[in-house]
């Protein structure tokens, strides 16, 4: 068995972080298997590597080695891609197809984005990792094929599975052994060192003498947080290296290749900064509610006396409350002077309308509860005259009461009359 060094030198693997050793050896250790391997990380972490670590140490090497990139292909096809299609089974099958798993028979097969895998082919692929089998799509006739399967996916698999979009038990099929590739910010030593690595690429490539980052460049390099990881390195030290006329770099000049990344605050901030953002939302709520229960006792306060002492008197002694209540403008005056016997059920509806939405019945607990069965007794009451005056009509009766036909039908429903 070849040792992790020889196998990182081999296949061009850079750094000596211990996760990367690890990794590494992982798949020397399965390779002589037919165990199914399933690769995480990060975007641009260089999952690709190990798949390619597996099959050449596996009895498998002289086979073919097939790598699909699942999220590349559309989801009309994806099928016909890696099982195959008979003639005519769709529009455009002008003749049959062998499918990557046909093709591959006896080799290894790389998915890499699986997570990206509609739920149709996740079932195909499962019978093929439990049996070996698959049948083409148009076809019946079952088909035999023996390949490795190593997959990659950079998605959080739990969050797919929680949230449908990925089989568990095919997860667990393919993740018979998980390897992680940890991403280029856990692996600080190698950032330089890859970099290095590149800049010489590059200046054999583009024949030209290789740059050199100054020592505040270098500790720069070291705190950016990388989000593309061994990818975005790569690309940032190709373009210095063909742009650039001066070969040594400064910070600077590092840092106008770099986009601005943001910092994700520390949570504690972020939670304080919310749970403010609540308070001030629940005092201003607190607020209106008492507010709005203080007009609501002082509309019961005026309608009690309204009952009792006529509207003349009413409006005379309680002028700042009606005003609070009711506004200034004339359209909302609601007193008029009339009989006494008249004002009462105007000023019954007053109660009813008030609270006749649901929403608006949330206050209504506010009412002391002897009160209220006293203004329901009344408006019992004069619903009950108005219904006998009106021969039974709610029309006529709900007119006289200065409500709708609707409130009318629905309190007569509620007082069981």
């Amino acid at each position: 068995m070849e040792s992790v060094q020889a196998i990182k030198q081999r296949f061009e693997i850079i750094g000596n972080d211990p996760k990367l050793n690890r990794a590494v050896e992982k798949a020397i250790q399965v390779a002589p298997t037919d165990i199914s391997v399933l690769v995480t990380g990060e975007s641009g972490v260089g999952k690709e590597n190990i798949p390619k670590i597996i099959h050449a140490l596996s009895h498998r090497k002289h086979g073919k080695y097939i790598a699909v990139n699942c999220g590349a292909i559309p989801e009309g096809t994806i099928d016909s891609e890696l099982f195959g299609h008979e003639k005519g089974s769709f529009t455009g099958a002008t003749g049959a197809r062998e499918g990557y798993f046909e093709v591959a028979n006896g080799g290894t097969i790389f998915l890499d984005e699986v997570g990206e895998l509609p739920l149709t082919t996740q079932v195909r692929l499962l019978r093929v990792l439990e049996n070996g089998e698959f049948i083409k799509v148009g076809s019946s006739q079952v088909q035999k094929t023996n390949v490795r399967i190593v997959a990659a996916t950079n998605v959080n698999m739990f969050d797919a599975i929680e949230k449908g979009k990925f089989r568990e038990d095919l997860f667990y099929r393919l993740s018979t052994v998980d390897i992680m590739l940890p991403p280029l910010r856990d692996r600080k030593e190698d950032i330089h060192l890859l970099f290095r690595k590149f800049a010489a690429d590059f200046a054999h490539k583009y024949k030209m003498p290789a740059i050199k980052l100054e020592e505040e460049a270098i500790q720069f390099l070291l705190k950016y947080k990388w989000s593309g990881n061994i990818r975005q390195l790569r690309n940032v030290a190709e373009q210095i290296s063909v742009l650039e006329t001066k070969r040594e770099i400064s910070s600077q000049t590092l840092l106008s290749y770099l986009p601005v990344e943001n910092q994700n605050l520390p949570s504690v901030i972020s939670t304080k900064k919310s749970e403010s953002d609540f308070s001030n939302e629940r005092e201003i709520l607190y607020k209106v509610l008492f507010d709005m229960k203080s007009d609501l006792n002082d509309l019961k306060k005026l309608t009690m006396e309204l009952m009792q002492n006529g509207s003349s008197k009413v409006q005379e002694t309680n002028k700042g409350l009606i005003q609070k209540i009711y506004g200034n403008s004339e359209e909302n005056t609601i007193f008029e002077e009339k009989p006494r016997v008249e004002m009462i059920p105007t000023q019954s509806n007053l109660i009813a309308e008030e609270f006749e939405d649901e929403d608006n019945y949330l206050f209504a607990e506010t009412v002391d509860e002897e009160e209220t069965l006293s203004l329901e007794a009344k408006e019992i009451e004069l619903i009950i005259k108005s219904l006998e005056r009106n021969k039974g009509k709610r029309k006529a009766a709900a007119d006289e009461l200065g409500i709708s036909e609707r409130t009318l039908y629905r309190k007569i429903k509620q007082y069981d009359l």
